[in-house]
């Protein structure tokens, strides 16, 4: 008889189980993060013209803000986490043509889009986190909290991708994407 492999943990679960995972978005624990981590002078100095880009255009300051702000609040362990699950990638050649994506492995989970001077957002998130009842049914969406969680309630709209509980809102204006980041917490 062979030996059976157990599964590889993948995405967060390398790092968290799912109890820690859980008190950490409950705000029950302060999660332990790399003091330091290996740098890569290499892969940082080959996304330095894209970088140096994006500090050209007009919403650079806030992008740069806002991201500030994502990180820390949006993805456990930041600095342990980087090299081996989430990436932000500066002005990604797709034809969207976003400023920023942070993706999860390969997934999108947030990307700033320019609009005009200002910035706009998407975020894809758990549709159960954004219900009435915490389902994954679109009907339930809980508009009253999407309105509320932005400056103003045109600023927000949502749609959905495919895939079970997943949702994407779009954001506009910074002030209001700055309002709504602690509603994307996981």
């Amino acid at each position: 008889m062979g030996a059976t492999s157990s599964p590889r943990a993948t995405g967060v679960r390398q790092f968290l189980d799912l109890e820690q995972q859980r008190d950490w978005i409950a705000g029950k624990i302060d999660l332990l993060d790399a003091s330091d981590r290996l740098e890569s002078l290499q892969q940082r100095f080959k996304y330095v013209a894209r970088f140096e880009k994006l500090l050209s255009r007009p919403q650079a300051g806030e992008v740069l803000e806002i991201l500030g702000l994502y990180g820390p609040n949006c993805i456990p362990m930041l600095r342990k986490t980087e090299r081996y699950y989430w990436s932000v990638s500066c002005l990604p050649a797709t034809s969207d043509k976003p400023l920023v994506r942070v993706n999860a492995s390969w997934m999108e989970l947030f990307t700033l889009y320019a609009q005009g001077d200002d910035i706009r957002a998407r975020f894809i998130v758990h549709l159960s986190d954004f219900t009435t009842d915490r389902s994954a049914t679109p009907s339930r969406v809980d508009e009253p909290f999407l309105e509320q969680s932005v400056a103003m309630p045109e600023d927000v709209s949502y749609f959905f991708p495919r895939g079970a509980d997943i949702f994407g809102i779009n954001v506009r204006g910074s002030i209001s994407i700055r309002k709504f980041l602690p509603a994307a917490a996981w």
